[in-house]
């Protein structure tokens, strides 16, 4: 999932980010959940992340630490873009 924060809104998006990766990474079925920020955009964040099955990360998706996130950075966001890839090596 890729976070693009808008401009002077980056420290409240990274802090809200970091927040929720412990509670994430406690979840059912988290494999990986890294946040990374680009080197090139500081305003751009993306968690890589695995889950045991898309069950799993469904339920994930409907966490109230998500709904959390969201509400703590309502109008600090301005693009979310969600990339749902399979390994095939």
């Amino acid at each position: 999932m890729e976070y693009l924060a808008k401009e002077g809104k980056r420290e409240l998006v990274k802090i809200e980010l970091l927040n929720i990766i412990d509670k994430t990474r406690a979840e059912e079925g988290c494999i990986d959940y890294d946040l990374h920020q680009d080197n090139h955009n500081p305003n751009l964040f993306l968690f890589y992340e695995n889950w045991e099955s898309y069950d799993l990360w469904q339920k994930h998706m409907k966490s109230s630490h998500l709904d959390d996130f969201a509400k703590a950075t309502e109008g600090a966001i301005e693009n979310v873009t969600l990339h749902e890839m399979t390994a095939i090596g």
